[in-house]
């Protein structure tokens, strides 16, 4: 398998996760925890790559993650993640949050994070992933944009 990794579209590694928020969920004022909310991040992300490279995978980076909406008990949130970028074992998954009101249909996209993740092989040691092909101008564009973070996080090293 070495010398001849697939090639996979972003579409290819695409998954979405919903849950309903509980009061177990939230604070006291109804808002649900930006911890809770950041574990589901990571989730989606994670499964997005698993399904990508179909091996294990560990989270190495999390991009920063702002809140630009709460989300309140009894919103359905839903996570939508796909795999933006792959270098040789790491991979780039862009998350969306969206919290919708099941009542009224209103959503709204709470925040969008982009979280790297290593391939793992049995062993536990970091292994090669497929290469992600673009299918549309826009995935080329999100995969330029997923090179310039990665270029930047290197550099913070």
């Amino acid at each position: 398998m070495a010398n001849e990794i697939k090639q996979k579209t972003p579409r290819a590694s695409r998954i979405s996760l919903a849950q309903l928020m509980q009061p177990e969920h939230a604070n006291n004022l109804g808002n649900v925890h930006g911890g809770w909310i950041m574990k589901l991040v990571d989730e989606a992300g994670a499964l997005a790559c698993m399904r990508h490279a179909q091996c294990k995978v560990v989270t190495v980076a999390i991009d920063s993650m702002t809140f630009r909406n709460p989300i309140r008990i009894g919103d359905l949130v839903t996570l939508n993640a796909e795999v933006s970028f792959t270098g040789r074992t790491s991979m780039e998954t862009e998350v969306q949050v969206i919290a919708e009101n099941p009542i009224t249909g209103e959503r709204t996209t709470t925040n969008t994070a982009y979280l790297v993740y290593v391939a793992l092989d049995d062993h536990g040691k970091p292994q090669a992933v497929p290469r992600l092909i673009p299918e549309t101008e826009e995935q080329k564009e999100r995969i330029e944009q997923a090179m310039a973070r990665q270029k930047y996080r290197l550099a913070q090293k």
